[in-house]
């Protein structure tokens, strides 16, 4: 038996069964494999060089304007949440406001971020304790790559409110096009041309203003409406604090999450570059593992906000279920390919003799990421869908705590293993945490209460 779930733009309701989640999904596993294989390529063309430090220049600066990009990664997240309940809700004008307030978040943001480049990297760089030569590199790529600051934090938005109306295909388009484009530049900028570490920056800044542009066309219909226009309704003070709560929320979320891949990064570099590298490495894997999870968390986002927007607890539950089994499917293959195929990947990554076998120490850890990932990795999308936020901001400060005991704990003991095994213990806690608070969730569809 499926539940029906009123959308107001279909009639008859669309059913909510496997078929409905898997046309939601499919289209954003596919767009969001895509991003770390890019980081794959990013580090297998620098790997090229023959040299430990391009790659950790380069894992070093990605990580940090990735901290920096998702500080405003509630515009993402917060929209979806936001775009789905209005959409269950029948608010149509609801929906096309939203559109315009994140692309103006966005905008403020990105120029920000420019203007406030230097004392953020030196910062960022002084808690670093890498090598000379890798925060050298670092500093150039960083230099570079601030340029499409605007695009990156408006695209963010864009694809939350694209995913929230189930317009998943939309943004496969965008994210072929955006990261083909950037491996063929990588290729040209960096082994053609020879410009190394700020090539591959620069083949990301024209990659992501490119997307931004093509995203602003695929959403070319909400501008023929009034409604995205309509200022008293997108500066409604009402709407903009509970908007303004809900992200609030998700940004210190956002920022404790970074700052617990940020201080992985940084003890990582204390071990020297070459066990950076290796950690670097291996954390393509973990992005390949989390943007695969990923697709079936944002296909949660939007069946439980449009299920909260209804008012209807049967739906968010099944929503919930449904995608979640999903989410299982996809840990068992990646566990298993990690397993089986891991060392090859990492000899496509870097042909420096030094890296490849360090980071073939490590990889069991990587078949185990995806299986202790997958309860945080689903809770996260049914909470930011429900947006509460509340309880995601507050769960992810306890996991935070957690995690930080547990490196204090292993890694003086275990060293860069220690590292490894609190940073699966963060997942762990993250799942364990948010389900505990599950049963608040449904009360609140139950009353008609959202985040």
């Amino acid at each position: 038996m499926t539940e029906a779930v009123v959308r107001p733009d279909m009639t008859p309701p669309l059913r909510l069964g496997h078929r409905r989640v898997l046309a939601i999904a499919l289209p954003i596993v596919l767009s969001n494999v895509t991003v770390p294989i890019l980081g794959a390529v990013d580090t297998g063309v620098v790997g090229q060089i023959g040299e430990a430090a391009p790659i950790g220049a380069v894992g070093v600066g990605a990580v940090v304007l990735a901290a920096l990009y998702w500080m405003f990664g509630f515009l993402r997240m917060g929209t979806t949440g936001l775009t789905a309940q209005a959409r269950g809700a029948g608010d149509a004008a609801e929906v096309a406001a939203m559109l315009t307030r994140v692309l103006m978040i966005a905008a403020a943001a990105g120029l920000g971020l420019i203007v406030l480049q230097g004392p953020l990297f030196t910062a960022a760089l002084g808690i670093a304790p890498a090598s000379a030569e890798v925060e050298g590199l670092a500093s150039q790529y960083m230099a570079v790559r601030i340029w499409s600051a605007p695009a990156t934090i408006a695209l963010y938005g864009l694809t939350g409110w694209l995913i929230g109306q189930e317009r998943t295909r939309a943004v496969l388009a965008i994210q072929l096009w955006m990261n083909g484009l950037n491996v063929a530049l990588d290729l040209v900028f960096v082994l053609a041309l020879g410009w190394g570490v700020p090539g591959v920056a620069a083949a990301t800044v024209l990659a992501e203003w490119s997307g931004l542009i093509l995203g602003l066309w695929l959403c070319r219909a909400a501008f023929r409406d009034i409604a995205w226009r309509a200022w008293a309704r997108v500066f409604d003070r009402a709407r903009l604090r509970h908007i303004a709560g809900v992200n609030t929320d998700i940004l210190i979320r956002s920022m404790l999450l970074q700052g617990i891949m940020l201080s992985f990064l940084f003890v990582g570099a204390g071990f020297g570059d070459v066990p950076l590298a290796a950690n670097q490495v291996l954390l393509q894997f973990l992005e390949i593992t989390a943007y695969a999870l990923d697709g079936f968390a944002f296909a949660a986002e939007a069946l439980v906000g449009q299920a909260m927007g209804a008012r209807s607890v049967a739906a968010l539950r099944r929503g919930a279920v449904l995608t979640s089994g999903w989410g299982l499917v996809s840990v068992i293959g990646l566990a298993a390919a990690f397993a089986f195929g891991g060392g090859a990947i990492v000899d496509l990554m870097t042909t420096a003799p030094e890296v490849r076998a360090e980071a073939r120490v490590y990889l069991p850890y990587m078949v185990a990421a995806p299986v202790a990932g997958l309860a945080a990795w689903m809770l996260d999308g049914i909470f930011i869908g429900a947006t509460r936020t509340a309880d995601m901001r507050n769960m992810m400060a306890l996991s935070a705590a957690i995690y930080a005991l547990a490196v204090a704990l292993l890694v003086p003991v275990f060293g860069n293993h220690g590292l490894w095994l609190a940073l699966l213990v963060a997942f762990v806690a993250r799942g364990v945490t948010l389900g505990l608070r599950y049963p608040a969730l449904e009360a609140a569809a139950r009353s008609g209460q959202g985040g």
